[in-house]
């Protein structure tokens, strides 16, 4: 997999930030120098990257990156594949790197602990008590999660403070091990928690795909979920077959793309019953 020519990276730090405006078109310059593709977030507080390239162009954007003190030694998720998975570059300003939609949350001054990926599957394997929290949409969700984890059924995550407010009181008492993709929803989601009175909440370090990295993943059901043109991964980070429907962007099985009701770059099943609910609310 290491052979095929375009690396993937993936990065993030909270950190305070009060030169973002000024920091915007450095970024984009360089990575248009590299022959990059992808997204930079940067906010007041903190950095959020995807990007895709060759080999010495990731690397020329990891010099530029650590040039400044403040970005030095950001943890990276890495995948391959043999094929640009982004369409543009792109450095966004945003209000945050991650939306939640709540004041006062600082990852980079209050968050969960972390637990590794490898004590998380041990705790697993022994069948420890513990309560798996998926953090992330109803759409990731449905193409993998961790075997009897609460899925919160959400289809957003600026929906996560309600919906925890509605989980048992006694959860506040347990052992909680919270994940995401990449582990930045969990830097706020864990904040969130322990500020709503829950009492033992961990985040799992770096997310679904650093689990995938560093165990064998034997405690996880499907694929993950990705935010490009390669839909999902399976546990060994290679691409699935499944795809996204132009207009709804959910994932899709090859079953459901076999349905009659998907037609390519038209409309999905899942687009089809959005306007049947429509209707029947409408009537």
């Amino acid at each position: 997999m290491k052979n095929n020519k375009v690396v993937n990276i993936a990065g993030y730090r909270f950190i305070d930030l009060p030169d973002r405006d000024d920091l915007r078109s450095p970024f984009l310059d360089r990575c248009e120098e590299l022959g990059l593709k992808g997204t930079i977030l940067l906010s007041p507080n903190g950095i959020n990257f995807s990007l895709s390239g060759s080999k010495e162009s990731i690397n020329g954007y990891l010099e530029f990156l650590e040039s400044d003190e403040r970005f030095v030694g950001i943890p990276l998720k890495v995948t391959y594949n043999d094929y640009q998975p982004f369409r543009r570059m792109l450095v966004r300003l945003k209000k945050e790197i991650i939306s939640l939609g709540v004041d006062n949350i600082k990852p980079a001054e209050f968050t969960g602990p972390n637990i590794k990926p490898t004590e998380f599957q041990e705790m697993l394997d022994n069948e420890e008590e513990v309560i798996v929290l998926d953090t992330r949409n109803d759409y990731e969700v449905r193409v993998g999660t961790f075997k009897n984890a609460v899925d919160l059924k959400i289809p957003s995550f600026r929906d996560f403070p309600e919906a925890i407010s509605k989980l048992p009181e006694e959860y506040k008492k347990k052992q909680i091990v919270m994940f995401c993709t990449g582990g930045i929803r969990c830097e706020k989601a864990s904040a969130v928690m322990l500020k709503s009175g829950f009492e033992n909440v961990k985040q799992l370090e770096g997310g679904i795909l650093n689990y995938f990295k560093d165990t064998d993943a034997s405690h996880w059901d499907g694929d993950c979920f990705v935010f490009d043109d390669r839909v999902a991964v399976d546990k060994e980070l290679n691409e699935t077959d499944y795809v996204m429907c132009y207009s709804c962007r959910e994932p899709l099985t090859k079953e459901e793309v076999r349905s009659p009701d998907y037609k390519i770059d038209d409309h999905c099943p899942y687009c089809v019953d959005n306007s049947k609910k429509e209707f029947e609310d409408i009537n």
